[in-house]
């Protein structure tokens, strides 16, 4: 097949969504399919193009004309079928995107990577659920990445949802002649030292305040910790996250914590890699809970790190297999949990290996094969 994917980013642009979709296409590409990428304009440099996948960056925001912009580049690629990849901040949150199903003149599916609500206008109210279930709807086949959003579709009476995992967004493939422990020592961090990882946009969601008032609690308590921000502050798709960001700088000063917290800021692949493998442990504090949609998560366990998360009404049963679950929102039980790991290495070491088995289920391979299986069933027989 010629497969188009359309996302509303898309490397160099900083976002997981775009990460997974550069992902899945370098998958499909591996299993025999041609890909092209229709993605926002941007002035960000390109990156060296992969093998197999044609990158076109058309509109520079989301608009109605942006969608007969979308059905001339299916037309002039001739792409068999579509896989518009969905999370409304990606298109500016605004309606168009929602009717792209009936004006692209291709076969589309949605792969939903939340069900958050876009605005639309102002007093939407009802409208704004809608336009998500519309789209479902208007499409031939809806994917959802997380198991709670496919219920949710099945509960508005949308037929024929998959839910398909997502894979991690970076590989465990830091640089040649990495050494953790002199990584680890030309950044200041000594034997003795527990470096807690954190990874990703220091978005709300994510509960970054969480692992900071933690860390206040693990040093005032003695411990040497440390918590290493992996990865940029702030995405492409969604404003909050630099708001957020602000705040969250002003309480680690508040607290007297700067001397315990070290940010790499925006990595290349290879480079985020090997600063999460020099971590002891890694801490995603989610508000929602951890679930198969965090990218983030994905990366920690094909990293083999001992991870604590959150427990939270939709996390899935497997996820308790390879990390340690907390309570959202809660520092003294997210400190409890890393001072427990800091004085146990051999847990650590289990909690770890027990990630990368549980990641083996979600390699790229396998999503690419299911998600091959639901396009090719668009297609006219």
């Amino acid at each position: 097949m010629r497969i188009g994917l359309i996302t509303g980013e898309y490397p160099p642009q900083p976002g997981g969504v775009g990460d997974f979709t550069r992902q899945l296409a370098l998958a499909l590409v591996a299993v025999g399919h041609e890909v092209r990428v229709l993605t926002t304009r941007t002035a960000l440099p390109d990156p060296q193009p992969d093998p197999g996948v044609q990158v076109h960056r058309g509109p520079a925001r989301w608009g109605w004309r942006s969608l007969w912009a979308a059905r001339r580049w299916a037309a002039r690629e001739a792409v068999d079928v579509v896989d518009l990849q969905y999370q409304a901040a990606m298109y500016q949150l605004a309606a168009p995107i929602h009717f792209l199903p009936k004006l692209l003149g291709r076969p589309c599916v949605v792969t939903f990577h939340d069900l958050r609500i876009p605005y639309l206008f102002p007093k939407a109210g009802a409208l704004r659920p809608a336009a998500v279930t519309g789209l479902a709807r208007s499409a031939c086949a809806a994917i959802t990445t997380d198991p709670a959003d496919a219920e949710t579709l099945n509960r508005r009476g949308v037929k024929g949802v998959t839910q398909i995992p997502i894979g991690s967004n970076i590989r465990a493939q830091p640089p040649a002649g990495f050494d953790r422990t002199t990584w680890r020592r030309t950044r200041g961090y000594g034997p003795e030292d527990f470096v807690v990882g954190y990874f990703g946009f220091l978005n709300q969601s994510k509960g970054g305040d969480t692992l900071i008032d933690a860390l206040q609690r693990l040093v005032g308590g003695g411990a040497p910790a440390r918590v290493l921000l992996v990865g940029g502050a702030a995405g492409a798709s969604d404003p909050t996250d630099q708001l957020f960001g602000r705040q969250l700088e002003a309480r680690i000063a508040a607290l007297g914590l700067a001397d315990h917290v070290a940010r790499t800021g925006f990595l290349p692949e290879a480079e985020a890699s090997a600063a999460l493998l020099a971590c002891d442990a890694l801490a995603l504090p989610y508000r929602d809970g951890a679930s198969l949609r965090r990218g983030t998560l994905m990366a920690a366990l094909a990293h083999g790190l001992p991870i604590v998360s959150t427990q939270g009404p939709h996390t899935s049963p497997e996820l308790s297999d390879g990390c340690a679950l907390v309570p959202a929102d809660s520092p003294e039980a997210l400190a409890q949990a890393l001072e427990a790991l800091r004085r146990d290495p051999e847990r650590r070491a289990r909690l770890g290996s027990a990630a990368r088995e549980l990641a083996r289920s979600f390699e790229w391979g396998a999503i690419a094969a299911r998600t091959a299986v639901i396009l090719g069933g668009c297609l006219p027989q």
